[in-house]
């Protein structure tokens, strides 16, 4: 089969439909589609992508009837950091279907589509936001936990001068705010430079910053609706600068509902801790992810895996570290000074009686982007598990994580 992945590639479909790249000329037809199945806000989002020049008219798919775009689906570029090792990633957003076609397979094949252009952009992962359920029929599964929404009281006193809407020239500060602020993290998916250009110009968010003697000392974004506010993304430098950020948010309409997204670990989070209501989520939320290639991702971990064996003070002694997701294992070899090149090999059905640790394939996410862990998978999943539960805790711990991406968190 072609790649449609270049602009003159076409994959016919069922019915005489096609699926290729978004052209110019479709921009209006796609933005209806997309307004009519999803949010009134989505047409302008997907403008901003496709009129970017880093990304462009290729990062789009449509499936047409003749000259009618039935199905769209859109590609974007993400690094996802953890620890010190960046993994280039993508992430599918802006899906729709025309009514009168659903249920032809055109968001499988769309996605399979998106699937194909992340790998040839060297994506090692997929990562997104998603219905329920429904994109674990394309390989997705659970893994990162989404930050939770609370609802929260604005400080007393007054808000400051400096409390105004972002400005293109405020940019580079708001990239190197949540830098900081993401620094803790054991993973953090930041903004690329592109999406921040987006952002700028959105309908569906708003970025605000509180600026100090010429320096931006806090920003965030907001979104309104249905008489509320909701502030999310929130970095500042310092505990008074978040407050101040608080309560100019607070004031861009006092009669609605506040919420903020906290950040656990971060200055703002340990700020306005006592204006939050801390009551347990109703519901779990957490990002999707798809391993597409375990070998290739495991191999990129390497050197993360030998950093946190040699930080818990353990010697690997010759011992390969071996991974079984039951159907396939992958044998890293241990060295002097590192683990070697992934060895991938065929089923491994007793992980334990081989010294190995097991992980249904739809759980490896879990635990390598996780907040549990081995030793938490392990009392959940029997499915999940290791003889040597300290080697392998040690290369599979807990995660914190931070998560910036186009669409906020409902």
């Amino acid at each position: 089969m072609t790649d449609p992945t270049a602009a003159d590639d076409l994959v016919p479909l069922a019915d005489g439909l096609v699926l290729r790249q978004a052209r110019a000329a479709e921009l209006d037809q796609i933005g209806a589609l997309l307004t009519d199945r999803g949010e009134p806000g989505d047409a302008l989002d997907h403008r901003l992508v496709v009129q970017d020049p880093d990304l462009g008219w290729p990062a789009c798919a449509v499936v047409v009837d003749g000259e009618r775009v039935v199905s769209t689906a859109t590609l974007l570029d993400e690094v996802i950091r953890v620890g010190d090792v960046l993994l280039p990633a993508g992430q599918v957003e802006l899906v729709a279907t025309d009514r009168a076609y659903e249920g032809r397979g055109l968001v499988r094949a769309l996605m399979a589509w998106a699937h194909r252009r992340s790998a040839a952009r060297g994506q090692l992962l997929q990562i997104m936001i998603g219905i329920p359920y429904f994109y674990r029929l394309f390989g997705y599964e659970y893994a990162i936990d989404i930050n939770p929404a609370r609802p929260a009281q604005a400080p007393t006193g007054p808000v400051g001068a400096g409390f105004r809407p972002a400005r293109e020239e405020d940019l580079p500060g708001l990239a190197a705010l949540q830098q900081r602020s993401q620094a803790g993290f054991d993973l953090a998916v930041p903004h690329p430079a592109a999406r921040w250009r987006w952002l700028l110009h959105q309908d569906a968010s708003e970025l605000w910053v509180l600026e100090r003697a010429g320096n931006l000392a806090a920003g965030g974004r907001v979104r309104r609706g249905d008489d509320e506010l909701l502030l999310a993304e929130a970095a500042a430098d310092d505990e008074p600068a978040a407050l101040d950020l608080l309560r100019g948010v607070a004031g861009l309409d006092p009669d609605a509902a506040l919420r903020v997204v906290e950040r656990p670990g971060t200055l703002a989070a340990t700020a306005w801790r006592p204006h939050l209501d801390h009551e347990a989520p109703q519901r779990a939320e957490e990002y999707y992810v798809r391993i597409p290639d375990a070998a290739a991702l495991l191999d990129r971990l390497r050197p993360l895996f030998w950093r946190r064996l040699a930080g818990a003070g353990l010697d690997a002694g010759g011992r390969d570290l071996v991974i079984s997701t039951f159907g396939a294992h992958y044998r890293l070899p241990t060295g002097d000074d590192g683990l070697g090149p992934v060895i991938t090999g065929g089923p491994m059905q007793s992980p334990g009686v081989a010294g190995a640790v097991g992980v249904a394939p739809d759980q490896l996410g879990a635990l390598l982007f996780g907040p549990r862990g081995l030793d938490g998978l392990t009392r959940l999943r029997p499915d999940v598990y290791a003889a040597d539960a300290e080697f392998y805790g040690a290369i599979f711990p807990p995660l914190t994580a931070d998560v910036l991406s186009y669409y906020l968190p409902y």
